[in-house]
Parts: C-alpha cells; sequence; structure tokens
C-alpha cells in the first residue's frame, strides 16, 4: 500500500517565526532577545537551508519504505511503500506528525545560533516526532477473521425415489 504525505513550506516557516518569537518574547531577563531569536524574512537563506537539511533526515528515516520523494510547488511530498496490512487510518495523523517535526526541527536548527539554551530541547521534541512517524509506519492492524451473513437456512432434501424413477434409471 502507497500513501503519501505532504508538508506545506510556507506554513512549517510560519509556525516557526510563531514559536522564535513566542520564545524571544518570554525571555524578559535577556534584552534583546526577541530581536535576536524571532525570524524574519532577512533569515529565509539559513531557514531554507535548515528546510532541506530536514528533508534529508526524513529520507533517512523512512529509507525502509520510500517509493518518492521531493520539493513540490507549496513544501515537500515524501511517497511511502507500506505493508498491505498498514492501518490508513494512521496517514492523517503521520501527516501532521510530519509537519511538527519539520517546525521543531528547523528551529532547533535556527535556535543553535540564536537560543542555546533550547535548542537541545527542541531537537530532541524532533527526533522523538519522526521516530514516531517511523513507528506508525510499520504498525500493521491485526488480522480480522472474515465474517459470513449466514444466508437462509435450506436444508437438502433427500430425493423421492419413486418406481418411476428406478425404471428410468434402470433402462
Amino acid at each position: 500500500m502507497e500513501i503519501e504525505l505532504n508538508v506545506k513550506k510556507n506554513e512549517v516557516l510560519e509556525e516557526v517565526a510563531k514559536t522564535s518569537a513566542y520564545s524571544g518574547s518570554k525571555m524578559t531577563e535577556d534584552e534583546g532577545a526577541y530581536e535576536r531569536i524571532f525570524t524574519t524574512d532577512a533569515d529565509r537563506e539559513m531557514l531554507e537551508r535548515f528546510w532541506s537539511e530536514s528533508q534529508v533526515a526524513v529520507c533517512e528515516a523512512m529509507k525502509k519504505f520510500l517509493a518518492d520523494e521531493g520539493e513540490t510547488d507549496d513544501g515537500y511530498t515524501v511517497s511511502l511503500e507500506l505493508s498491505k496490512s498498514f492501518d490508513d487510518v494512521l496517514q492523517g495523523s503521520m501527516e501532521k506528525e510530519l509537519f511538527s517535526f519539520f517546525v521543531m526541527n528547523i528551529t532547533a536548527k535556527w535556535f543553535a545560533f540564536t537560543n542555546k539554551k533550547e535548542a537541545g530541547d527542541y531537537g530532541t521534541a524532533a527526533h522523538e516526532l519522526l521516530v514516531g512517524v517511523r513507528k506508525k509506519a510499520l504498525y500493521k492492524k491485526r488480522p480480522t477473521r472474515p465474517t459470513y451473513t449466514p444466508g437462509p437456512s435450506i436444508t437438502p432434501r433427500p430425493p423421492i425415489i419413486s418406481e418411476e424413477t428406478e425404471l428410468q434409471t434402470k433402462e
């Protein structure tokens, strides 16, 4: 069974900006933290590099299942070839978790330059999210026994043998 997971780049980078802004605004003891930590359009080139590194990390973690991957007009798509017993209910959750991985991984890499105190926590969280995507890809739903709906109960009747039937079969 093949599934496709999509991550929109603009949504990821917006979330990275929100996360970095929030983190910077909460550092009241550090004057200038907000300006230093918050991502801006001027930081786009560096964030693009982190975006690419995140794609490579996904490929590395999912290489056992990888059918195809690549950039699209609005983001990144990865196609995975999974077991026939994969529970396709998990696909939506895997896509959300992959989105969160991109956000946390890019934020961790950004914080390595701007907010070293929190960078490790974000890196660990990103790793755990990618492990979660992989675990879901490995998950197989339990086999189910086929169920049969009983039809009308028809009891076979023994053939009626009469003298005529016996005579016809002898001839």
